[in-house]
């Protein structure tokens, strides 16, 4: 029996040269509108599919390969003497390849068409027919993907056919294709944000040589129905990425993007080690490496403008894994290219998530992106905070927002000046951010200290002083001079952020280093006070509550 393929492509790249071939196999081509067109216009011996339906396509060419003629002899079993007493009855021959890929729907739902012409783009012939050829993989061989011609044509030369294995692996793909595909058009129809079924669309970008340990297997996917800012960057210059390298690149790119002043950040171990505003790249850059000059070693640096000459001289004094900016400029590319390493990452588009997920054992967990910063600034102490305060203030939330919890982020001048966070104690996390060489000087030097705690009802109101309490002794002010306000964010379960401003900065103040952060004093704080204690410090009409407010009634 003389063997058959159907070719329907909309990606006609190479189809010609694998036609060729399977016509010097003695394969008879069977074709569609488009692609049978393309055939013909090109020499390559092809019949319509129409002529083996016997029914002319309709409704513009929505149906065209829906027919018994086509899907009877994909789907027929070979060895079933009824399935092939059948096709005879009914003058239907079989199918043994399918070579099909489908309309670009993933591409057409991200660019500017009405909602009827996207609709359009929703392939139904061509996922049937794959769907129908893949079930059938032990008698048909069904191709979808343009890179697998190479390997048909390599096994057919070296035996005539195609191996159960590789047959069955193509088969998978489809599946694997078209769950893709429809996950892709079920999120734009439905358009809801939690839906019944979890369907996400990804596509393989790249194999990567390890994840985040060297015996770990990882590959990098990128988004079907979203064109982010980790899905359409530039590489200019460097060795391959890794997974931590994006892992990383997307921290770092998430913290610049937030701000629409000239911002630099840098990221080490998926945690922002320093972050500045500047009114230049170079300013930004050199305050935000002042916050961690340790850390940065080895890191990431972003930033939300073009690096310029000046700033890449800077940039190239130390050994960086990456750095990421929209642009550099041809004296900065031509400096930083001269370290062969260094991968020069060139990203335009702005974060554009709207869910994350995490993988847990047996599950998924789905939230929405952090996009809410604040809703009201609403000052709850006599005194009120300056201009510059609030700045300082607005710039630290922002940072906040990608440190691991428990997240501590000390700021001045629109600069970090300590950060703290992924530690298992909120009193570490505070100690760490108030470890800074900035802070050793200037918090002590500061006159006035003002603490923002976000937190959640689980987080007990005890745990909140003693974190009050530490930054209060690191700055060896009185309890008065500390001002403070709590805000109770429902989502944060048993965690707290902390910003911490300091003000009136006496630059000749020097070290105090035997006021500074002692473990020893942060465990006395938060041990309850004893009834008898009590009794004997406070006056009986004094009620039990911490010492911050009870100071506060002074």
């Amino acid at each position: 029996m003389k063997k058959r393929a159907l070719i329907s492509v909309y990606d006609k790249t190479d189809i010609l040269d694998f036609a060729k071939f399977l016509i010097s196999k003695g394969v008879e081509i069977i074709s569609t509108g488009g692609t049978y067109k393309y055939l013909k216009e090109n020499k390559i011996e092809v019949i319509e599919v129409s002529k083996i339906t016997n029914f002319e396509e309709m409704l513009d060419g929505r149906v065209k390969t829906l027919h018994p003629n086509i899907h009877g002899g994909i789907l027929a079993l070979r060895d079933n003497e009824e399935h092939m007493r059948t096709l005879k009855e009914r003058n239907i021959d079989t199918i043994d390849y399918v070579i099909v890929n489908l309309y670009p729907f993933f591409e057409k739902v991200k660019e500017n068409l009405s909602f009827e012409e996207k609709i359009e783009f929703i392939d139904i012939g061509g996922p049937t027919m794959l769907r129908s050829a893949a079930k059938s993989f032990k008698d048909v061989v069904v191709i979808s993907d343009v890179k697998d011609y190479e390997i048909i044509k390599e096994e057919i030369k070296k035996s005539n056919d195609v191996s159960y294995e590789t047959r069955k692996k193509l088969a998978g793909k489809v599946f694997n294709l078209t769950s893709a595909y429809d996950a892709a058009i079920s999120q734009f129809l439905l358009d809801e944000d939690f839906p019944e079924y979890l369907n996400i669309s990804y596509k393989k970008n790249m194999e990567m040589r390890y994840g985040e340990n060297s015996h770990q297997k990882a590959a990098y996917y990128t988004d079907n129905m979203s064109d982010g800012a980790m899905k359409d960057f530039k590489q200019l210059n460097g060795k391959e990425l890794s997974y931590n390298n994006i892992r990383d690149m997307d921290l770092a790119w998430k913290v610049v993007s937030e701000f629409d002043e000239i911002c630099c950040c840098a990221v080490k171990h998926s945690t922002p080690c320093g972050v500045a505003l500047g009114n230049n790249v170079e300013e930004a850059y050199k305050k935000a490496y002042e916050t961690d000059p340790v850390s940065i070693f080895g890191g990431i640096v972003a930033f939300n403008r073009e690096v310029d000459k000046v700033t890449a001289k800077l940039l190239s004094e130390i050994f960086l894994e990456i750095i990421i900016a929209p642009s550099f400029s041809k004296s900065a590319l031509e400096i930083l290219s001269k370290k062969k390493n260094i991968r020069l990452i060139e990203c335009k588009n702005k974060p554009s998530d709207k869910k994350e997920l995490i993988k847990v054992d047996g599950g998924i967990l789905v939230q929405d992106t952090n996009n809410r910063l604040y809703e009201d600034l609403e000052v709850v102490t006599k005194t009120k905070p300056t201009s510059q305060e609030e700045k300082d203030l607005i710039f630290a939330l922002k940072v906040v927002k990608f440190v691991k919890s428990n997240a501590i982020v000390v700021a001045k001048n629109l600069q970090t000046l300590g950060i703290g966070g992924g530690e298992v104690s909120r009193i570490w996390a505070a100690e760490k951010a108030l470890e800074s060489p900035l802070l050793e000087k200037s918090i002590q030097g500061a006159d006035k200290i003002l603490i923002n705690l976000r937190t959640s009802e689980d987080v007990g109101l005890n745990e909140s002083q003693t974190v009050t309490e530490v930054i209060r002794q690191a700055t060896g002010k009185k309890v008065e001079d500390v001002l403070f306000g709590i805000t109770i964010v429902p989502e944060f379960s048993d965690k707290i952020e902390i910003t911490i401003m300091a003000n009136n900065f006496k630059d000749e103040m020097e070290t105090n280093k035997e006021t500074f952060i002692k473990v020893e004093t942060v465990k006395t704080t938060a041990e309850p006070i004893r009834e008898s204690e009590r009794k004997r410090e406070e006056p009986d009409d004094i009620m039990d509550i911490p010492p911050w407010m009870r100071n506060n009634r002074r």
